[in-house]
């Protein structure tokens, strides 16, 4: 019996990427997943990819009402939520000098609003002694130039998780954050940077991390298996970024 028979999982981003291939794991497990994104066409994609136990609901975590759409779809379908994966997000790189309110906006609208809401809005669906974990990065630790806005962001996330964590103690619910370092996913295309700019930066992150190379998405995607899973895990941030925020 696979670890997750009959459980029903949320993952939100969960059309590419870590999102992705956590769900694809997840199924394997034996749970049905839902998988959100916002570009329709990607989502059924991905849908189509994972098989007859993923279902896909289109909506933006940062607009509440696209929320509420993806909860009733859930509500409707399975009536209950076991485990939830707040893990939509976007980076994108700025000096202080170039922060103009709309990347401020943008940012922190997708990753921390929406992540907030994803879980204030599911609670209702959780089932006591549920997981819920949470994406933040290991940018929340370290004082990467230009990226200030997104780290911001991702600390937020890790602080989300312990209050989070105080407050679902009396339902049991086990509120963790994984966060990964550089990852091989389609996120460098979305950076604003030229291909040599991005094969340039893959090559500084490797060269960074002590294991020498960038991370999969299936390995993060296993941490998450681990948080959704162990059941005396609660209120840790899970580093997934071969070594190179703890060396």
């Amino acid at each position: 019996m696979a670890e997750l028979d009959g459980k029903i999982a949320v993952i939100t981003g969960g059309a590419s990427g870590i999102g992705l291939a956590t769900a694809a794991l997840f199924i394997e497990r034996g749970a049905e997943v839902v998988v959100t994104g916002r570009r329709a066409r990607e989502l059924e994609e991905a849908v189509a990819r994972l098989g007859a136990k993923s279902h896909g609901v289109a909506g933006d975590v940062s607009k509440l009402a696209e929320l509420d759409t993806l909860y009733a779809e859930v509500n409707r379908k399975f009536g209950r939520v076991d485990i939830l994966f707040a893990n939509a997000a976007i980076a994108e790189f700025a000096p202080i000098g170039a922060v103009f309110e709309d990347h401020f906006d943008r940012l922190f609208d997708i990753n921390v609003k929406g992540l907030f809401f994803t879980v204030q809005k599911a609670l209702p669906l959780m089932v006591d002694g549920g997981a819920i974990i949470l994406d933040s990065s290991n940018a929340s630790v370290e004082g990467t130039p230009a990226f200030g806005v997104y780290s911001a962001g991702k600390a937020a996330v890790r602080s989300f998780a312990r209050t989070l964590t105080s407050e679902l103690k009396e339902r049991r619910i086990r509120v963790n954050v994984v966060s990964p370092g550089a990852t091989e996913t389609p996120i460098y295309g979305k950076l604003g940077l030229s291909e040599r700019e991005v094969e340039e930066l893959r090559d500084y992150l490797a060269r960074r991390t002590p294991l020498g190379r960038i991370g999969r998405p299936e390995e993060t995607a296993q941490a998450v298996l681990f948080l959704a899973t162990n059941g005396y895990v609660a209120g840790v941030d899970l580093l997934v970024d071969g070594g190179m925020s703890s060396v």
